[in-house]
C-alpha cells in the first residue's frame, strides 16, 4: 500500500534564547523544591499539584518590612486576601505582623476565622452590604469608603447602632504614570475627593482619619507612588488647615509588580521590577515634598502579588506531544488555564523536572481543556519531552488560587513545604463529590 504523503516541515533549531543581552545556553533542570524532590511530591500527592514555601513567603514579607523600617517611621503592612486566601498562606502573612485588607465581607470571615482581631483588619472595595458593615464595625474592622452611595450607606449603619467610627475614604489620581483607575475612590484632582471629606466633616456622623489610594496593578514605575504620596498628603494637610481634620494614617494600597514578565514586556521581569527598597524610597520621597521635617501619619501598605508569587509553582505532568501546522512543537500537559488564569498575563517561566536531552526548539504548552485559550506558555525555546515527564510553571503564588475555578478537570492538591523541608497538604483535591455537593435535584426529576 502506498504510505500517505505527508508535507515536509522545516523547524528552525537555536540552543539557547537570543536576545541583546547574549545567548542562554542551557536551561535550568528544576527537579526539586525548598530541597524536597519534585518526583516525591508527586508521588505522594499527584499531578497536578500546586506548591508553597513557607519560606519565600517569610522572606519576601521580611524584606518588605525592614525596608519600610529603614524609611518610614510608622507603617502598617496589610495582607492583601484577594491575592491569595489559603488559610495556611495567610497564617504565615500573618505571623509574620501583616495585618488583613479584605474587599468583602467573605474575605473578612476568612480573616476572622484565622483568628484575626479586628481592629486589624482593613476593610475595602466597592460594594459592601448594610450586613457586611455592621460586622465590620461590631468586629473593630476600619471601613475605607468608595463612593458617596456607601458613606450614606455607612452613615445609615452607624446611626443605627449608635456609634462614631473612624473610617477612611479612597483617593483616586489621573495624573500619574499608570493606567487610570478613577473607577474606584474620589478623584483628586477635580475636587470630588476633597467634597467628600468636607461632606463626612459637616455632617459629623462618622469621623474621618484615614486617605487611601491604590495607583494600580503591577505598577513598574516607582514614581507613580512618589506622586501618589505627596498629593494624598497635600489633601491631607488641607483638611488640617480648613476643618481641623486630623489624619491618622495614609494608605497606600499596593500595586507592586512581581518578577513575572508580563506577555507584552520586553525585558524579564527580574530586569524591570523595581525592588522593595525602590518602592519604599518613592514613597517616602512623597512624603518628604509635602511635609518636610513635620511628622508623617502612619504609612500602610496592602502588598499582595510582590510578597505571595514568587512562592508559588505548578507541576505538571506530559500527556503527549504534536506538531502544530505552523511548525512550533505542542506539548499537552494536564494542568491549563482553569488552575493558572495568570497565564493570559504572564510569560510564565516554565521548567522541565527531569534531565533533558536533545536541541531545543520552539514550543507551546497547552492544557487538558477542549478550548483554544488553554495555552500555558505561547511560545518557548524547550527540548524534546515524552508522556510521563513533568514540566514547573515558575512563580504562580498571585491570584491563581483565588481566580481559577472547576472547569472539566477538577482542582488539584495544594501542598505547603515547610522550613524543615516537612510537607502537608492546605488545600485538598476536589472529588466529584464536592463538586456536587451544593447542587439540588427537583423533585419532579
Amino acid at each position: 500500500m502506498k504510505p500517505r504523503y505527508e508535507r515536509p516541515v522545516i523547524v528552525r533549531h537555536q540552543v539557547g534564547s537570543i536576545s541583546k543581552f547574549g545567548s542562554r545556553p542551557s536551561i535550568r533542570v528544576y527537579d526539586k523544591f525548598e530541597g524536597v524532590p519534585i518526583a516525591d511530591l508527586v508521588s505522594a500527592y499527584g499531578s497536578p499539584l500546586i506548591l508553597f514555601s513557607e519560606r519565600l513567603l517569610r522572606e519576601r514579607m521580611r524584606e518588605l518590612r525592614d525596608q519600610m523600617a529603614t524609611r518610614i517611621p510608622r507603617f502598617t503592612i496589610g495582607w492583601s486576601y484577594k491575592t491569595n486566601y489559603l488559610g495556611a498562606v495567610c497564617r504565615v502573612l500573618h505571623q509574620e505582623g501583616a495585618w488583613a485588607e479584605v474587599v468583602s465581607g467573605l474575605e473578612m470571615q476568612m480573616a476572622l476565622r484565622l483568628g484575626m482581631p479586628g481592629h486589624q483588619i482593613l476593610f475595602n472595595g466597592p460594594a459592601k452590604t448594610d450586613a457586611e458593615l455592621e460586622m465590620a464595625f461590631t468586629k473593630g474592622a476600619h471601613v475605607q469608603m468608595d463612593h458617596m452611595d456607601e458613606v450614606a450607606l455607612v452613615e445609615k449603619v452607624a446611626e443605627r447602632m449608635g456609634i462614631r467610627p473612624k473610617v477612611g475614604i479612597r483617593v483616586n489620581m489621573t495624573e500619574l504614570p499608570t493606567q487610570s483607575w478613577d473607577r474606584f475612590g474620589f478623584n483628586l484632582e477635580n475636587g470630588s475627593a476633597l467634597e467628600a471629606a468636607r461632606r463626612i466633616v459637616r455632617r459629623g456622623v462618622l469621623e474621618i482619619d484615614t486617605l487611601h489610594i491604590h495607583v494600580g496593578t503591577f505598577v513598574q514605575d516607582a514614581d507613580a507612588y512618589r506622586l501618589a504620596a505627596k498629593g494624598i498628603a497635600n489633601l491631607a494637610k488641607q483638611l488640617r488647615d480648613e476643618s481641623n481634620v486630623s489624619i491618622d494614617t495614609i494608605d497606600m494600597g499596593g500595586g507592586f509588580a512581581s518578577r513575572n514578565t508580563l506577555q507584552s514586556q520586553y525585558l524579564p521581569g527580574e530586569q524591570a521590577t523595581p525592588s522593595f527598597s525602590q518602592y519604599v524610597e518613592k514613597i517616602a520621597a512623597g512624603l518628604d515634598e509635602a511635609y518636610g521635617g513635620a511628622e508623617w501619619p502612619r504609612i500602610v501598605l496592602e502588598t499582595g502579588r510582590a510578597i505571595v508569587d514568587d512562592s508559588g509553582i505548578l507541576v505538571a505532568s506530559v500527556v503527549g506531544n504534536k506538531r502544530l501546522t505552523d511548525g512550533r512543537r505542542a506539548v499537552i500537559i494536564d494542568a491549563g488555564v482553569n488552575l493558572l488564569p495568570t497565564a493570559w498575563w504572564y510569560r510564565h517561566d516554565v521548567f522541565p523536572a527531569q534531565d533533558v536531552h536533545g536541541t531545543a526548539e520552539p514550543t507551546v504548552f497547552v492544557g487538558p481543556l477542549c478550548m483554544n485559550i488553554d495555552v500555558v506558555r505561547d511560545r518557548i525555546l524547550f527540548p524534546a519531552l515524552k508522556a510521563g515527564d513533568r514540566v514547573v510553571v515558575g512563580r504562580i503564588g498571585a491570584y491563581n488560587v483565588t481566580q481559577w475555578m472547576q472547569f472539566i478537570t477538577a482542582r488539584p492538591n495544594v501542598v505547603m513545604v515547610g522550613l524543615d523541608g516537612n510537607h502537608a497538604i492546605i488545600r485538598r483535591a476536589e472529588t466529584v463529590e464536592t463538586l456536587v455537593q451544593q447542587e439540588e435535584m427537583p423533585a419532579w426529576l
